[in-house]
């Protein structure tokens, strides 16, 4: 039974899922500071404001943590000691499964139960309905007091801390290697002039597909064109640069298509074949 609700951090996330009487704290109040409430034009909450953790924490059957990235496990490692045992501990922090493991191995040491949460969206204009994923052994009892707490988009990831993280993690090298990608064209195309071509010819080649086709796809082009790809791109490369753009991601671009190629093999049928071929080449290859 969930009776007192904790947010541990009060930025955007933290201000979006603020409920009314919960108690929170924020790091940026500590050692006598003071900082008013920032409530958003999305929310307006009454909250139990509290000057330390301890106090936000001291009747706590569920804790929100929402830190940053960079404090998670800190946050996880002070707070463990103040937890009531069987304190729900839900881990929503952007940290690699790594970190939450050892999080998990502070909060259970406590006495406490964590939960690995990942947040899959922009916490605004989403809020309550932004989709959630759950890992680890408390992830049902988790779930449940999300959906309690007015959550409505929540899923079981898998039965084990890190499952969530990992979905999490692995998926931002696609959504956020596409920003940095999108930025390095759009900033060289615009110095060149060509942006609106650029573009254009973007919009002519982008097919609608699923992303299993399309990993099949690009992976069928570095394995069997990756060396080739390269080179060329060395030559995008060296006009970024001619362009006064550091050609931060077309290096990697580089890298990765220079790896491919060097397998050297004839791509086989299906992403499933692909992916199980390149793991055992690489295998094969010395260290």
């Amino acid at each position: 039974m969930i009776e007192w609700t904790s947010l541990l951090g009060f930025g955007e996330a933290g201000q979006a899922f603020a409920q009314p009487g919960v108690a929170a704290f924020d790091i940026a109040t500590e050692n006598g500071e003071t900082r008013p409430l920032k409530i958003t034009q999305f929310e307006s909450a009454e909250i139990r404001w509290s000057a330390t953790p301890a106090g936000a924490l001291a009747r706590a059957d569920l804790v929100l943590c929402l830190v940053t990235a960079d404090q998670a496990l800190a946050a996880a490692q002070r707070c463990a000691p103040l937890l009531k045992p069987g304190t729900l501990w839900l881990d929503m922090n952007s940290v690699a499964p790594g970190t939450k493991r050892e999080a998990a191995q502070a909060i259970e040491a406590a006495g406490g139960r964590y939960v690995d949460v990942a947040v899959m969206a922009p916490v605004l204009p989403a809020r309550l309905g932004v989709q959630l994923l759950v890992a680890g052994p408390h992830a049902d009892a988790g779930a449940d007091a999300l959906r309690a707490y007015g959550f409505s988009n929540v899923a079981i990831a898998g039965p084990s801390v890190g499952d969530a993280s990992a979905i999490k993690m692995i998926r931002s090298v696609m959504i956020k290697g596409l920003e940095a990608l999108t930025a390095e064209c759009v900033l060289a195309a615009e110095r060149a002039g060509v942006r609106d071509a650029v573009l254009a010819s973007l919009d002519a080649s982008w097919k609608e597909q699923p992303w299993a086709a399309r990993a099949d796809y690009n992976l069928d082009r570095m394995l069997a064109h990756g060396t080739r790809r390269a080179a060329e791109m060395e030559e995008v490369a060296k006009t970024l640069s001619d362009l006064g753009v550091d050609p931060t991601m077309t290096r990697g671009t580089i890298q990765r298509q220079r790896e491919m190629g060097a397998l050297g093999m004839t791509p086989p049928e299906g992403l499933t074949a692909k992916l199980a071929a390149i793991e055992a080449r690489e295998e094969d290859l010395p260290a």
